[in-house]
């Protein structure tokens, strides 16, 4: 299976565009206090590797996508690729933060990381339904020709 290059960028511009804001705006300026509280960050937030971690995830996730085949219409079939992915996600971020260092309270981590986790994965999974808005998944078959199918 080729990959379709622009779709590739698309998809990596908007998980980079969408992941990044929503990570510094959600981490460092509204709720910063709190995350340090956690003991989420120890120093200064290095901002240029973490934006060089969100490309790569973004590439990655991008160009997984039109490799599985869920049934449904871009939409579902995009928000379904993201909610498996942000599952993914939140046990290798959430779950192991937490494992690996005492974090007090930890229920309000947990829930606040998976509040931030499913915003997230949420409008990268809308994002996706528009960049592959016309393509209906059926039986594992592509059906490009089916523009009016994501109402």
């Amino acid at each position: 299976m080729m990959i379709n290059a622009r779709k590739l960028i698309l998809g990596t511009a908007a998980y980079t565009v969408c992941t990044f804001s929503l990570a510094v705006g959600w981490h460092v300026l509204l709720f910063q206090e709190r995350y340090e509280s956690f003991g989420y960050f120890e120093g200064e937030p290095d901002f240029l590797l973490g934006l060089l971690t969100i490309v790569l995830q973004g590439v990655l996730l991008s160009a997984l996508f039109p490799m599985l085949k869920p049934v449904g219409t871009s939409f579902r079939r995009g928000i379904k690729f993201a909610f498996i992915a942000g599952a993914f996600f939140w046990t290798s971020h959430v779950l192991a933060f937490v494992a690996r260092q005492k974090v007090p309270e930890v229920s309000a981590f947990i829930w606040m990381e998976t509040a931030y986790l499913l915003v997230q994965f949420g409008l990268f999974g809308l994002i996706l339904g528009v960049i592959y808005r016309g393509e209906t998944q059926t039986d594992g078959r592509s059906n490009p020709g089916n523009e009016g199918g994501d109402a």
